[in-house]
């Protein structure tokens, strides 16, 4: 172990000092980080990256992901609104149960500055994600992901996006009417659906995660077929898990308990 000398004196730990850039970098990125993207990012070479990076996922710093580094447990519990890696950590964690928990590919959205964007993706392996072959800015009337935000905007903000946004059609089923598509996201409902309106074979599914500055849905995809009867008990049942999963991620972003029934 090396050590640094400070300028005023005092003795630094210079692996310390590393581990600690890397934790940085993770906190401060909106996505998974790569081992290889960490040392570019940091200067280090790649092999005392991989040693740093070992220790701190072994010490619940850090998690690894297929798609790269996410912070762990160690950081789970704070309340940083400004660290896009606190974020980040929280929602792949929900993402995670879902995937795991439910057997479908799990999607996270976020309205941030006017737009609806697509925060992170997991894969369950049994159940294969949509194509996105549209922006979620471009879409979010289409998909189930994008309709619950819009169903969750106050009516003024909802009317501004729609104003700015197109409402293009893109499979023969996505609801192209703005009058028809305000209706049905003031219907009641255990979740907000899309039908193969943003992409053919798919049906998914999305409930809200609300907390202090944090408006988003989390969803699931679904082959359409497994899901056409969307009054059934089945799916009724499974809107309830997904909101139980989308209750606690609202509590970790600092949200207050709701929709007690679909605990």
């Amino acid at each position: 172990m090396t050590s640094d000398p400070h300028p005023s004196g005092e003795t630094l730990i210079a692996s310390v000092q590393r581990a600690l850039r890397l934790v940085d970098i993770v906190v401060n990125s909106s996505r998974p980080v790569t081992p290889k993207a960490l040392a570019t990012a940091s200067g280090l070479t790649l092999g005392t990256t991989y040693n740093l990076v070992r220790t701190l996922i072994r010490e619940g710093y850090l998690a690894a992901e297929p798609d790269g580094l996410v912070l762990a447990s160690h950081f789970l519990g704070l309340h940083e609104e400004d660290a896009s890696g606190v974020f980040l950590a929280r929602v792949r964690e929900a993402l995670n149960d879902v995937a795991e928990g439910l057997g479908a590919t799990a999607y996270l959205s976020r309205y941030t500055d006017g737009e609806v964007h697509l925060v992170d993706i997991v894969d369950a392996k049994s159940s294969p994600r949509v194509d996105l072959w549209v922006g979620m800015q471009s879409s979010a009337h289409a998909t189930a992901l994008g309709k619950q935000i819009l169903a969750e905007l106050p009516a003024e903000e909802r009317s501004d996006y729609l104003s700015r946004h197109s409402l293009d059609e893109l499979t023969p089923y996505t609801i192209s009417d703005r009058r028809v598509l305000l209706q049905q996201l003031e219907l009641p409902a255990p979740a907000v659906v899309d039908r193969q309106e943003y992409a053919i074979g798919f049906t998914c599914l999305a409930v809200p995660v609300r907390a202090p500055s944090v408006t988003a849905s989390l969803a699931v995809s679904l082959p359409a077929h497994t899901d056409d009867d969307t009054d059934s008990a089945a799916f009724t049942a499974l809107a309830a898990r997904l909101r139980g999963i989308a209750n606690r991620l609202s509590l970790r972003l600092g949200g207050d308990r709701f929709g007690q029934s679909a605990q």
